[in-house]
C-alpha cells in the first residue's frame, strides 16, 4: 500500500503529517511511505530523516502523491491540489468541514474519501488518534510562551539589592486541555495563576496545578458540566455574574 506524505501549501503552516517515527511504524507494517521533498523542515525534520525511517524522497508534492491509497495531511487539501489526488485515494487530515461547502464539494468531485481527524470519536481506543487534545495541549503551552513575549517583562519575582520586581499575573479563562496546559506553564516561568472554568470538576484540576481557582459557584455552576465531562451552555444570568 503507498502512502503519500506531501507537503503542506498553506502559509505559516509548520506541521507535517507524518514524522520519521511514524513512517518507521507505517513501513515495519508493509508500506510504502513517500514524502515530498522538504515536507518536514518547518518541523525541522530532514529528507535525510525520512530516508533513514524507510521513505522514499520524492522531488514534489505531485510526485509524491502518484499513485498513493492513503494521504497523510495535517489541513485539508484545497481545491488547486486535488488534481494531483488519485481517484478513491484515502486523505487523513484536520479537515474545517463545518460552513465549508464548497471546500467539500470539490473533495467529493475529486473522488477521494476524506476522513476529519478531529471528529474523531473522543472514546478510549482511538486517544492515540485524539488530533484535538494534542493540539489543545501544545496551543496552551504556545498561548503562554506568546503571552510573555508581547508582555516584555519577566513572569517570576525578582530580587536584587536594587529592589524586588513582583512576579506577573496570569488568567486564565477555560480550564480544558488547553487552559490546564497554560496553567502548568505560566506556573513553572514563576507567574502568580488564577484560572476560571464553569465546570466543577475543574476547579480541583486548577488547584492541583498551584493555581487560585476563580468562579460563581452558585447553583447553575454546580450542574453545569455533562455526563459526558464538557461544559454546558449557561444562562444570560450567570454571564452576567461572571462578566461582574
Amino acid at each position: 500500500m503507498g502512502i503519500a506524505v506531501p507537503a503542506e501549501v498553506e502559509s505559516g503552516e509548520p506541521r507535517v503529517g507524518a514524522t520519521p517515527d511514524t513512517v518507521r511504524k507505517l513501513f515495519a507494517l508493509g508500506a510504502t511511505v513517500r514524502v515530498a521533498s522538504g515536507a518536514g523542515l518547518a518541523s525541522g525534520i530532514t529528507d535525510e530523516d525520512y530516508a533513514a525511517a524507510g521513505a522514499t524522497i520524492a522531488p514534489s508534492n505531485a510526485e509524491a502523491l502518484e499513485g498513493a491509497a492513503i494521504v497523510l495531511k495535517v489541513r485539508r487539501p484545497r481545491a488547486d491540489e486535488l488534481s494531483a489526488y488519485p481517484y478513491g485515494a484515502l486523505v487523513l487530515a484536520i479537515m474545517d468541514p463545518y460552513g465549508q461547502h464548497e471546500a467539500l464539494a470539490a473533495l467529493a468531485q475529486a473522488n477521494v474519501s476524506a476522513f476529519a481527524m478531529e471528529l474523531m470519536p473522543r472514546i478510549t481506543r482511538a486517544q492515540v488518534m485524539d488530533v484535538l487534545s494534542s493540539q489543545a495541549n501544545l496551543a496552551g503551552y504556545r498561548a503562554v510562551i506568546d503571552a510573555s513575549a508581547e508582555f516584555g517583562r519577566a513572569f517570576p519575582m525578582m530580587m536584587t539589592a536594587a529592589g524586588t520586581v513582583p512576579a506577573a499575573k496570569v488568567f486564565v479563562m477555560g480550564a480544558g486541555v488547553a487552559g490546564l496546559q497554560a496553567i502548568a506553564t505560566a506556573r513553572r516561568l514563576g507567574a502568580v495563576v488564577t484560572a476560571t472554568d464553569v465546570r466543577p470538576a475543574a476547579k480541583e484540576q486548577v488547584a492541583s496545578l498551584g493555581a487560585k481557582f476563580v468562579a460563581v459557584e452558585d447553583e447553575e455552576f454546580k450542574q453545569a458540566e455533562t455526563s459526558a465531562g464538557y461544559a454546558k451552555p449557561m444562562s444570560a444570568e450567570y454571564q452576567a455574574k461572571q462578566a461582574a
